[in-house]
C-alpha cells in the first residue's frame, strides 16, 4: 500500500516539495530557491528551465533524504505561482522566452490598448476577470510579438503555452501531456468560466492560436504519469491546483461562504461562492475555485500584491531589519506608527483599486520618524490591503464574516495577526498546520487516486487553531482606517 502522497508546491522564489502522510501531515519537506531576473523596471522574469530544475531537486531532495522509494507515492499533486506564462517548443521543450511572472508590468500597454479598443466589459463577462497584465493572455501575446516568428510557429501547432502547472506536467511526463485544470485556466484571461470552454472571442482579439493552449480537465483525477526517468518508477500526476485555490481546499473551505487569507508574497482572499458565479461591483474578481467529478465551484478572489514582499524589501531594499522575525519585535518597540503609513505599491495596486500605475509611497514622516515607525507601517500596510478586500467582499456577496481563516508565512508573525483582526473586528484563525497550500494540492491527488476517502478527512488535517480576537472599538478600526484610505490616493496614478 502507497505510504505517501507527494505535493510540488511551485511558488514564485522557490520550488518546495512535501511528503503528506494519511493524516494528512507533512511527513517530510525540502525546498530549492531560484533566481529572479528584473530585466526592466517593473519587468519580473523567471528562466523556465530554473522553475523545472529546482522543482526536480526539490522533490529528489525529499525522496533521498527520508529514503522514500518512488512505489511509496500513491500519487503527485501540484501546487503553482499563477498566471505566469511559459511558451515553449514542443518538439523540443525548449523555452522561447523567460516565463513572465504574475507580478511583471510590461504588458501594461498591451492592457491600455484593450481598453482603448473597448473590451473590458467582453473580458469581464465572460472570465471574471478585469484587463491587467497580472493575467496571462498579455504575457503570452508580449512573447508572440517579441520572439521572431513565434506567431507563425504558434499558429502551425508548434509552439505550447502553460502556466507553471502545465509546464511541470509537461516536463515531468516528458512532453506526453500538455493540460492544465479549471483554476488555472481561468486565471489567464482567455478562458470562458460560464461555459468552461477557451473563448474564441477572446483568442481572437488578442489572436493568441488555440493550437497553443492546453486541455483543461478536473482538479482532480489522473493527468498523466511521471516517467521512471525522474524517480525510478511512474507515478501518477492526480491533483493539481493554483496556489490560492489549493489553499482555499487544504482550509476546508468547502462550504459557500467560507474565507480564507493567505500571507505570501501578495495576500490573497478568496470566499467560496458555490456552483454560481458572482459577480462583485468592487472590482473583485470572480474565478474558479476548482473542478471535481465534474462539478465546478466558484470563488470571489481579492488580491494584494505586496505583503511578504513589503517584508522582503524593508530588510533587502532598505536593510532596517536583519531577517523577517525581527520585523514583529521592531513592531512592538513603539506604541503606534507615529502617524506615518506606508503603501506598498511597488507593481501597481490590485483589488478593488486595479491601478497598476500606482507605485509605492512613505507619507506622514516627520523628524520623530525612527525605523521602527517604518517597520510597523509595513507590517500594518499588509492588514489594510486585506480589509481593504474583505470590506468589498462582504458588501458585494452579503456575507457574514465572523472569523477569517488564514495561512502563508506572513501569518506566524502575531502583531500581523493581532492587528488584522483589530482592523477586522472579527476573529483571525491560524491553524497548527500551516502548509495548507501543499496540503490542497495533496488533498486533489489523493481523492483523484482514492488515497483519501473524501473532504472530511480532509478538512481534519488543519489541527488545532489559535484564534487571535479583536480589542479595538469600531471607532478606533475606523479612524485609523480613513487615514490608510487617505495614503492610498497620494500611491495611484504615479507612473506616467
Amino acid at each position: 500500500m502507497s505510504v505517501f502522497v507527494l505535493a510540488l508546491d511551485q511558488g514564485t522564489t522557490s520550488s518546495r516539495a512535501l511528503l503528506f502522510d494519511r493524516e494528512g501531515q507533512v511527513f517530510a519537506e525540502d525546498h530549492c530557491e531560484f533566481p529572479q531576473h528584473f530585466r526592466e523596471p517593473g519587468w519580473v522574469e523567471h528562466d523556465p528551465l530554473e522553475i523545472w530544475e529546482s522543482q526536480l531537486r526539490a522533490a529528489r531532495g525529499v525522496l533521498e533524504k527520508t529514503g522514500t522509494p518512488a512505489s511509496d507515492i500513491a500519487a503527485v499533486g501540484i501546487t503553482n505561482q499563477r498566471e505566469t506564462a511559459v511558451v515553449w517548443d514542443r518538439a523540443s521543450g525548449e523555452p522561447i522566452h523567460p516565463a513572465i511572472v504574475w507580478q511583471s508590468r510590461q504588458t501594461m500597454d498591451i492592457c491600455d490598448g484593450l481598453r482603448a479598443r473597448g473590451l473590458e466589459d467582453e473580458v469581464r463577462s465572460r472570465t471574471g476577470l478585469v484587463i491587467d497584465s497580472y493575467f496571462s493572455a498579455t504575457k503570452i501575446r508580449f512573447i508572440l510579438d517579441r520572439v521572431p516568428g513565434a506567431q507563425a510557429r504558434a499558429e502551425a501547432g508548434e509552439l505550447c503555452f502553460g502556466t507553471v502547472d502545465t509546464w511541470l506536467m509537461y516536463k515531468l511526463s516528458e512532453g506526453r501531456v500538455h493540460v492544465t485544470e479549471y483554476s488555472n485556466a481561468s486565471r489567464t484571461m482567455l478562458y470562458n468560466i460560464h461555459t468552461l470552454e477557451w473563448d474564441d472571442f477572446l483568442l481572437t482579439a488578442l489572436d493568441i492560436p488555440r493550437a497553443m493552449l492546453p486541455e483543461v480537465l478536473d482538479s482532480s483525477g489522473v493527468f498523466g504519469v511521471v516517467t521512471k526517468n525522474w524517480f525510478g518508477a511512474e507515478i501518477p500526476i492526480a491533483g493539481v491546483a493554483g496556489d490560492q485555490q489549493a489553499s482555499l481546499f487544504g482550509q476546508g473551505c468547502f462550504e459557500t461562504g467560507m474565507i480564507k487569507n493567505t500571507y505570501g508574497t501578495g495576500c490573497f482572499l478568496l470566499a467560496n461562492t458555490g456552483p454560481t458565479p458572482f459577480v462583485s461591483d468592487s472590482g473583485l474578481l470572480t474565478t474558479l475555485a476548482w473542478g471535481i467529478e465534474g462539478r465546478v465551484e466558484y470563488a470571489l478572489e481579492g488580491s494584494v500584491f505586496s505583503a511578504g514582499a513589503t517584508v522582503q524589501w524593508l530588510r533587502d531594499g532598505l536593510r532596517l531589519i536583519d531577517d523577517a522575525a525581527e520585523s514583529e519585535t521592531a513592531s512592538r518597540a513603539v506604541s503606534d506608527t507615529g502617524g506615518v503609513y506606508l503603501v506598498p505599491a511597488f507593481a501597481g495596486l490590485g483589488a478593488p483599486y486595479w491601478d497598476e500605475r500606482a507605485r509605492g509611497t512613505l507619507v506622514g514622516l516627520t523628524r520623530g520618524t525612527t525605523r521602527e515607525h517604518i517597520v510597523r507601517a509595513g507590517l500594518e500596510s499588509i492588514a489594510y490591503g486585506s480589509r481593504d478586500v474583505v470590506d468589498c467582499m462582504v458588501k458585494d456577496a452579503g456575507l457574514s464574516l465572523d472569523s477569517l481563516r488564514v495561512d502563508g508565512g506572513a501569518c506566524q508573525n502575531d502583531f500581523l495577526m493581532q492587528f488584522q483582526a483589530d482592523l477586522l473586528g472579527v476573529a483571525i484563525e491560524r491553524p497548527a498546520m500551516l502548509e495548507v497550500t501543499a496540503l490542497g494540492a495533496a488533498a486533489l491527488a489523493g481523492l483523484g487516486v482514492g488515497y483519501w476517502s473524501g473532504l472530511a478527512e480532509i478538512a481534519q488535517s488543519r489541527g488545532a487553531v489559535k484564534t487571535f480576537e479583536p480589542t479595538f472599538s469600531e471607532a478606533e478600526r475606523n479612524a485609523l482606517y480613513s487615514e490608510w484610505q487617505r495614503a492610498v490616493e497620494r500611491s495611484r496614478d504615479w507612473v506616467s
